[in-house]
């Protein structure tokens, strides 16, 4: 039986599996939110709505007020139609999440290091932030002027209230997938990321924190997996990838 809800969260949260950062520990908001973030992945792996709404706690103020991560700031983008990879059905920008915002990869894509597959955040993952963090909001990078400024702060807004319908609609985006490998090569997660780490992601994704818009960087063919077995000493027996 679980212990009693802490009644001035803002979701029902159990209190034992909520753990504040020490305040001071951390001097931005943001430090507290990245705190946050990596304790509940490393916890558990597990990302749903009531754990992302806790991080939410903080997320308002460092994403709404200003206080956004030092040194990037991701710019406007005033024509997405120049922009490398597929649009997407929601303009989701990882240069804002895991760029600006320093989000961690695992707090998405929870399954990455126990699974194949790197796992699509579920909408409930977004909407638990995103019930708050209302977008239009935050920082821009770059000089722009009052009209930029004011289209893409609606531009913002209204692909947060994209995310929102998918929520109250129950119908989740159908996103375009980007990488990928043949049906006859079995490319396990998990297993890079034990070995590259939780930052191993741009070997083969590229840099997306300073990504707009997501596309593929390397080609992922088999020169260019047996050159990286190579590199670091790995085996390349043809059973580690065809089986």
């Amino acid at each position: 039986m679980l212990r009693p809800y802490n009644k001035q969260a803002l979701c029902t949260l159990p209190r034992w599996r909520y753990i504040p950062a020490p305040a001071s520990r951390f001097t931005t908001q943001t430090d507290t939110i990245r705190h946050r973030a990596l304790w509940m992945t490393k916890r558990s792996g597990r990302v749903g709505a009531g754990v992302a709404i806790a991080l939410s706690i903080a997320f308002p103020a460092a994403a709404q007020t200003g206080q956004s991560a030092p040194g990037y700031k991701a710019p406007v983008i005033s024509d997405t139609g120049r922009l490398k990879g597929p649009r997407q059905p929601i303009f989701f920008r990882h240069d804002i999440h895991a760029g600006q915002d320093q989000i961690p990869c695992l707090y998405c894509h929870s399954t990455v290091t126990i699974s194949s597959e790197p796992g699509i955040p579920a909408v409930q993952t977004c909407f638990g932030c995103h019930q708050i963090v209302t977008g239009g909001k935050r920082p821009f990078g770059g000089t722009v002027s009052a009209a930029q400024d004011s289209t893409a702060r609606a531009a913002e807004a209204a692909e947060v209230r994209k995310v929102q319908a998918a929520w109250f609609g129950k119908k989740p985006p159908e996103w375009i997938r980007i990488h990928g490998v043949p049906g006859f090569v079995h490319f396990p997660h998990q297993r890079h990321i034990k070995v590259l780490g939780t930052d191993g992601c741009i070997t083969c994704h590229g840099d997306v924190r300073t990504m707009p818009q997501v596309y593929q960087v390397a080609t992922l063919k088999m020169g260019w997996c047996v050159n990286c077995h190579v590199q670091r000493n790995v085996s390349r027996d043809c059973t580690l990838c065809h089986y």
